[in-house]
């Protein structure tokens, strides 16, 4: 999907999203008057770590990969974003300058609504903070989430957690995720010989299907089986 969308396709990707699905009637007018389509060919970046903030982004289609850089020159992915996952909140409370980079991992197209927009909307309607904190503290309770897996959990379930994480604002009966086995691992933290020996076992068990770049959850159940119960605190 390469060329813009219409009003109605774009209503329609969102809607799929816990958070914006959450939104009263107005907010969501409002995102949607407010912002703009942004096209980015693989490879190109968004923003990098110091940039200014620049506003509020959701993923239509493709993905984002959110990386930092050590001093080494050492990469390290933190997540992929996929649509219809929202990014780039945490400057919008600080103000202050963005964490990381930002960079399209294929051809991807972005809904932007600028910082200077969405500031002027929440100085108009304050009570709409806690809708974007609620966006904020999800992230979070997923970070303590994926800090407590490295520390505590075998690859296995850490590999199926993310998973179920990548996936949970799928179609629960298309849960397909975009994303190449090396860089599933380097999200993990583990070797990609590793992650292809743990994906070629649940594939044999029929809870997932591998194809290229790409990995289908068919047993999602089973899934949550092997990944232990989710932190809901």
């Amino acid at each position: 999907m390469n060329s813009a969308l219409t009003t109605a396709n774009i209503r329609d990707i969102l809607t799929r999203g816990n958070w914006f699905s959450g939104l009263n009637d107005h907010l969501q007018q409002q995102l949607f008057k407010l912002g703009k389509q942004i096209k980015l060919q693989s490879g190109e970046r968004l923003f990098s770590r110091g940039d200014q903030p620049c506003g509020l982004y959701a993923v239509l289609s493709g993905n984002i990969r959110i990386t930092g850089t050590g001093i080494n020159g050492k990469e390290a992915i933190l997540t992929l974003v996929e649509a219809p996952q929202w990014f780039g909140e945490i400057a919008l409370f600080d103000n202050q300058a963005r964490t990381h980079d930002a960079m399209a991992e294929s051809s991807c197209l972005l809904w932007n609504i600028p910082q200077n927009k969405l500031t002027d909307l929440l100085y108009q309607h304050p009570e709409y903070w806690q809708d974007f904190g609620k966006l904020l503290t999800h992230k979070l309770r997923l970070a303590f989430q994926l800090i407590e897996d490295v520390a505590l959990l075998p690859a296995l379930p850490r590999l199926a957690r993310r998973l179920l994480i990548m996936g949970e604002e799928s179609d629960p009966g298309n849960i397909c995720l975009s994303i190449p086995q090396e860089v599933l691992g380097s999200m993990l933290g583990i070797s990609r010989q590793t992650t292809n020996q743990i994906l070629k076992e649940l594939e044999q068990k029929g809870i997932i299907r591998l194809a290229r770049s790409q990995i289908e959850i068919l047993d999602p159940a089973r899934l949550q089986q092997i990944a232990g119960n989710m932190l809901s605190a």
